[in-house]
């Protein structure tokens, strides 16, 4: 009931208004989700060329052949073993008179002033360096020069990769890429420097920091939740009246209206409570409105129509409903047994007629079940044909539970049949270990009087393609119906 109750408040109305909001919500959502990721991709597309476009313009600005001697330098065993020094002293007093030894030490502050000049000239990049790339396989990269206020024993530094960076060639491109670290959100973009042979020397690195971009970007989400909010709720709320005013309204007049169809003998339209509603819309609701009163019209017309007909006829159905109660009640009872109230044997005779019918007419579909009782003449013998009766209903009842849609025959003292079809045939097997656990659990109960210990023998046939008549199935389940009371009686020796 409650569930019932449940689904009835799920009405109509509701269910549109659902549809309603599900599409506003899901149109503006998506329009709003779609704009954004279009937006960001815009703007990280910018972001990354800027950043490519930096990282570009300044290699060109290099001098490479200057890088290549400076490269050549740092890389020898003699300054990486000052580097280290130095940088364990924090002194770079001995590097830079290492680079003026080495002629190097004038164009070094000229590049690395241009480093710098340049990244402050753009005020986006956050990191603005020169690194020699390990080969393929290394897992280092070396800095050369850096824009930052580094100190010099720096340059000749190795540095671990970047996990992105683990096996690319410093040959191959390298798209910009966003990432979100200790350092921020940064865009990062490389660009290699070839000397005037075309040999790869170093690789310009840039970075722009994107803490701001992203800050922008969540506020212009935020915006545009904001905005598609206040839009969809405008949007919802005219579309919720629009459908209310249009299919709602007029649905719920409509059903009001068939509710109060109550049609009665002998009422007028208005008595019967025919629909009558001002339906405005020029649509498939009045078309339904209309066909619906048509239908009430011609209900009430049919009713009225066919009351003096019924009226007319009731007396002679009321002779003949009665002479056939009396034939009913007396046919029963030609077919009832009157101990236990199951079929007798002139019953059974009838219905092993009609399985004969069907036999001959195709291939049906039956089983025929014989049961014996055991013990009747013990219980009559000793406790009185009373009890022996009380036996004789026990035993069909538990008979009659089992095999619950199908006929049971008493055909005669202590045999019964059952003729199964239907569920009760399909789930024949089961049912027969049913019945044999029922009466062997009142046999072995000792807290019982005799006569309600009951206990029978059962044999079961089923309908084959060669048997011509329901007598031959008949037999076959006589016959193992006495096999299994011959096994009791021996069981029981």
């Amino acid at each position: 009931m409650e569930v019932n109750a449940l689904k009835a408040r799920f009405t109509l109305e509701s269910k549109m208004y659902i549809f309603v909001a599900a599409v506003v919500l899901f149109t503006a959502f998506g329009v709003a989700l779609f704009s954004y990721i279009i937006s960001s991709n815009q703007m990280e597309s910018f972001d990354k060329r800027i950043t490519q476009d930096s990282a570009k313009n300044y290699a060109s600005l290099t001098d490479a052949d200057y890088l290549k001697r400076l490269k050549e330098a740092v890389l020898s065993e003699e300054y990486q073993q000052l580097r280290a020094q130095a940088e364990e002293n924090d002194d770079e007093a001995a590097v830079i008179s290492y680079l003026k030894d080495k002629g190097l030490w004038e164009q070094y502050e000229t590049e690395r002033n241009k480093l710098r000049a340049y990244a402050e000239n753009i005020s986006d990049i956050k990191y603005l360096y020169i690194v020699v790339w390990g080969v393929d396989d290394s897992i280092y990269n070396m800095y050369l020069l850096d824009a930052d206020d580094v100190p010099v024993y720096e340059t000749g530094l190795y540095e671990e990769r970047e996990q992105e960076f683990i096996n690319v060639s410093a040959y191959d491109e390298v798209e910009p890429d966003i990432s979100n670290g200790s350092w921020g959100w940064l865009c990062s973009a490389y660009s290699p420097v070839y000397d005037s042979e075309g040999q790869l020397i170093c690789t310009v690195g840039c970075d722009l920091s994107m803490d701001d971009a992203m800050v922008n970007r969540r506020a212009y989400f935020l915006s545009l939740i904001i905005t598609t909010v206040i839009l969809t709720l405008i949007i919802l709320a005219g579309a919720v009246k629009f459908v209310h005013k249009t299919v709602v309204s007029p649905l719920t007049k409509l059903t009001d209206g068939m509710k109060r169809f109550d049609p009665q003998d002998g009422q007028g339209y208005e008595e019967a409570g025919v629909i009558k509603v001002d339906v405005k819309s020029n649509d498939e609701i009045r078309d339904i409105y209309e066909e619906t009163r048509s239908m009430q019209v011609r209900i009430i017309d049919h009713i009225n129509s066919i009351i003096r007909i019924t009226r007319e006829k009731e007396m002679a159905e009321d002779v003949v409903r009665s002479k056939e109660q009396e034939i009913g009640a007396m046919s029963r009872k030609a077919y009832r047994d009157s101990l236990t109230g199951v079929g007798n044997k002139a019953g059974y005779t009838e219905k092993m007629a009609e399985l004969n019918e069907a036999i001959t007419r195709g291939d049906p579909e039956f089983a025929i079940v014989m049961m014996d009782i055991n013990k009747l003449k013990t219980v009559n013998d000793t406790y009185g044909h009373a009890a022996g009766d009380m036996y004789i209903k026990g035993c069909c009842m538990v008979f009659c539970e089992v095999f619950k849609h199908s006929p049971v025959y008493r055909i005669g003292g202590d045999e019964f049949v059952a003729v199964l079809t239907g569920g009760d045939y399909k789930d024949r097997f089961e049912k027969l270990e049913e019945m044999e656990s029922k009466f062997a659990k009142t046999e072995n109960d000792t807290d019982l009087d005799h006569w309600l210990r009951f206990s029978a023998s059962m044999g079961m046939a089923e309908y084959t393609a060669g048997d011509k008549t329901s007598e031959e199935i008949f037999r076959r389940a006589d016959q193992l119906m006495y096999k299994h009371k011959q096994e009791y009686r021996n069981k029981a020796r």
